[in-house]
């Protein structure tokens, strides 16, 4: 997409979606069990307001690119690989995918998102800590 082209949020979702392996919440459950990275960028109200997914990394949206580059001194310890399986939670599965497409774009190219978030995961009935 060229730098001066203008599109609304919803044709750049679209467009940068079509590079994504997007999962759904029992698909992410087995990614995690098999090694996968969850990241809740979720903000702190909706936290705690809603709970929390057992085990996965909980960085703020702002932070992401910095807590997951495998190169960058602020790197999180989880971030070991540019080969790490990361999926990117949100509340609803719309920041998410930016998110993840910004994580690809560091070279994490197996980095994609929750489709449906964590709404999904929860109505799923997949496991929420307190």
């Amino acid at each position: 997409m060229a730098v001066s082209e203008r599109v609304g949020i919803d044709e750049l979702l679209e467009r940068v979606r079509q590079d994504l392996d997007r999962v759904e919440p029992k698909d992410a459950f087995e990614a995690a069990a098999d090694g996968a990275l969850l990241v809740d960028i979720r903000y702190a109200a909706l936290r705690e307001r809603d709970g929390l997914i057992p085990g996965a990394l909980v960085v703020e949206r702002n932070e992401l690119e910095w807590r997951l580059d495998p190169q960058g001194s602020h790197r999180a310890p989880e971030a070991v690989s540019h080969d790490l399986r990361v999926v990117v939670v949100c509340n609803e599965g719309y920041a998410s995918s930016l998110a993840a497409v910004s994580l690809r774009q560091l070279g994490l190219h197996r980095a994609t998102d929750l489709v449906g978030g964590f709404q999904a995961w929860k109505s799923a009935g997949l496991p929420v800590a307190r």
